[in-house]
């Protein structure tokens, strides 16, 4: 059931707020859900029109109102300055080489994106090959999937605007740097895999949406094409759809013997998986359903002929490594070659011969070498207590790279020799920043129920634990994704300033495999709310901080972590950071790629999900008296992930909740951005600049 009824437009009064803080009104309007027999109000449901004239003024209005605020508070442009001068350093990636090609990105400091390189040797002079930052005005064109050809001839990239997750496919000439005529629309979610004689590549799209529901419609039905370089896209060969399955998400890879395709297929969030083939040996070969039941985690590492190499959680929830013999796929068959260790296995590759595995210990990395029958050859010594990433090559490489970095120290990168197993610094940056001023200690608390959860807290050296200090504490607890040690520039002016930096490694994430992720989902996602909280009172009983000095942030699936605590214990905190948050968990299924997180949330089209999801919703618990911690409500008008409705919604439910003269309660709306990711550079040091000052100016 569903009633509507008109109230005051916003413009027509101000309601006073906050102290000097003048809030825009939001109308409300009469609406009634009837969810299993629970009526459930939702008077902002108008918000959810991204597209309406009325939502695009309350927006404006809003981030007048803000930036009132934030102006006006003197630390604000010593902050921005300070980003900016931090901010400006060298900062180059993993090189990876195509033919006889290296192609890597840089940055030279305050660029709004990273510009693509091409090197006929890694050590000799290098030039441009593709710079986003001349193909928008400010900025906001950023790279998404990037592939080069097998012979490096060719380079297929995908360019996103204003932050949106739809991306636009071209192909450039290497040697001219001219791009050809090829041009693909309406592609999300999408690798990019060439075949082994260039003439084209694989990748997913959907079909075009709706016109003026782009950002907001359901995303289904995608499907696997493959395109032909210098035809139209209309051209393009389909290889795969399931017209019976709206939420299968599809990918191809092609082998690097180019034997195969590997299509590899998604239901919503859920990292179980399905695995098909198809040989490109012959022509129209049928595609061969290898592992249908989606059972578990299949992430294919590489195949030696019909062998497939597959690292998997199957019956193994911290995983192993797998092979398949195509030719006897049956499961009895199957050959274990890394069976499960103690530790996660976080990724594997296979490169130069070798199985390289990442694992991580209490959400730090370790790395160990097998060769191809499982037999332990070396284990790197990494340069310290951090994160890795890199290991990628090919079967005859003789070489690697990798990256290292702290929540300290920058990502540095390294050359390994496969041979000789040893590390050489490749490429260090140049940063202003004093790491060896500060300290990292990784600390095991216990939650509501017992369970012992890691922290890691940054801090000066020669901290006193008297609680005088604002603190920041930083969560996500989700979709089996791990948070490890990173540094970051925007945390460095936070510490420079005195502040502490706390990053908790909450149930739900996938620090401790399988049985750690599902722990904190579904209906026992409350579990992930009970370890924040029992981080945030060890902070406060270790005498790190106190309730007035404490800050919480996250984004997105950290967005919902963020709302749910600030709902459920208010007094515990002295301000909250939910940065484009799943706020509404009764809706968030009816729009974009929303319906693929019900394996992480459940559905209100269940009843008793309804019962848990009802329970902890953010915007539903809001009460109207309740004093709420300082809030600042980050998000994007391009947001096509979590729909920016979700923090206005929010946002005009606090601002009539709290109570007249309590902390300011604002939201912040950044223009031509979206979920995080190809954010400008610019953009990013200013919405930095506003947080940091606005914590500094809440916290006391």
């Amino acid at each position: 059931m569903r009633a509507v009824y008109l109230f005051l437009p916003f413009a027509s009064l101000m309601i006073a707020a906050a102290g000097e803080i003048s809030y825009p009104a939001t109308r409300k309007e009469a609406v009634t859900d009837d969810y299993h027999g629970t009526k459930v109000e939702d008077s902002y449901r108008w918000l959810e029109d991204d597209n309406s004239a009325e939502t695009k003024a309350w927006v404006t209005a809003q981030n007048e109102v803000t930036q009132k605020f934030l102006t006006a508070i003197p630390q604000r442009q010593q902050i921005h300055e300070r980003l900016k001068t931090l901010w400006n350093y060298e900062r180059v990636g993993l090189p990876s080489k195509r033919g006889e090609r290296w192609f890597f990105s840089k940055n030279s400091g305050l660029q709004n994106q990273s510009v693509l390189y091409v090197a006929n040797q890694l050590e000799g002079p290098s030039r441009v090959l593709i710079d986003p930052n001349l193909l928008s005005k400010d900025g906001t064109v950023s790279l998404g999937s990037t592939s080069a050809s097998e012979d490096g001839r060719l380079y297929a990239y995908a360019t996103s605007t204003a932050g949106s997750d739809w991306e636009e496919i071209h192909v450039r000439n290497v040697d001219t740097g001219e791009d050809l005529q090829d041009h693909l629309k309406w592609v999300k979610f999408s690798g990019i895999s060439w075949a082994k004689d260039g003439s084209g590549f694989y990748y997913s799209r959907y079909d075009a949406p709706v016109e003026g529901t782009a950002l907001t419609g359901k995303n289904e039905f995608q499907k696997l094409y493959f395109h032909v370089v210098g035809q139209a896209q209309e051209q393009d060969r389909l290889i795969y759809e399931r017209k019976d399955q709206p939420q299968w998400g599809m990918g191809g890879w092609v082998t690097e013997d180019g034997g195969y395709l590997i299509i590899t297929i998604t239901q919503g969030t859920d990292p179980k998986n399905r695995v098909f083939y198809q040989s490109l040996t012959g022509k129209d070969a049928p595609i061969v359903e290898l592992l249908p039941e989606g059972d578990a985690s299949y992430d294919i590492l590489g195949n030696i002929g019909p062998v497939f190499y597959f690292h998997t959680d199957l019956d193994a929830p911290r995983g192993r490594v797998i092979a398949i013999d195509t030719r006897v796929p049956q499961r009895d068959k199957w050959q274990e070659i890394i069976p499960q260790a103690r530790e996660q296995l976080d990724e594997a590759g296979m490169v130069g011969g070798q199985l390289i595995c990442t694992y991580m210990k209490d959400a730090r990395s370790q790395v160990s070498c097998f060769d191809l029958t499982g037999k332990l050859l070396q284990q790197p010594t990494l340069p310290g207590i951090g994160t890795v990433a890199g290991f990628y090559g090919k079967q005859a490489d003789t070489e690697v790279f990798y990256v290292f970095t702290s929540f300290t120290q920058p990502g540095a990168i390294y050359h390994y020799d496969l041979a000789s197993a040893k590390s050489e610094l490749w490429r260090e940056p140049k940063v202003g920043f004093e790491s060896d001023d500060y300290q990292t200690e990784q600390v095991f608390f216990k939650s509501k129920d017992g369970t012992q959860v890691p922290m890691f807290i940054v801090h000066k050296k020669g901290l006193v634990l008297d609680g005088s200090h604002r603190t920041l504490l930083y969560g996500y607890g989700g979709f089996n994704i791990s948070l490890t040690p990173a540094f970051s520039v925007a945390r460095a002016v936070w510490l420079e300033r005195g502040g502490i930096l706390a990053v908790v490694n909450l149930r739900g994430g996938g620090e401790y495999g399988r049985e750690w992720n599902e722990a904190g989902k579904l209906n026992k996602k409350q579990n992930v709310f009970d370890d924040f909280i029992a981080a945030a009172e060890t902070l406060i009983s270790q005498k790190y901080t106190k309730p007035s000095l404490l800050a919480i942030q996250g984004g997105s699936n950290g967005g919902l972590l963020v709302g749910a605590c600030m709902t459920q214990r208010p007094e515990l905190f002295g301000a909250a950071l939910p940065a484009v948050g799943v706020m509404d968990m009764l809706r968030f299924q009816r729009f974009t790629i929303g319906w693929a997180w019900t394996k992480e949330y459940g559905s209100s089209e269940n009843a008793e999900q309804f019962k848990t999801l009802y329970a902890y919703s953010p915007y539903h618990r809001l009460q109207p008296g309740t004093r709420y911690p300082a809030t600042l409500v980050t998000t994007a008008d391009h947001d096509d992930r979590v729909i920016p409705a979700h923090s206005f919604k929010f946002a005009a439910r606090l601002q009539e909740c709290q109570p007249k003269d309590d902390p300011p309660v604002l939201i912040r709306i950044e223009t031509s951005a979206g979920h995080g990711a190809g954010t400008a550079l610019s953009k990013i040091i200013d919405e930095t600049a506003d947080v940091w000052a606005f914590l500094e100016a809440v916290l006391k």
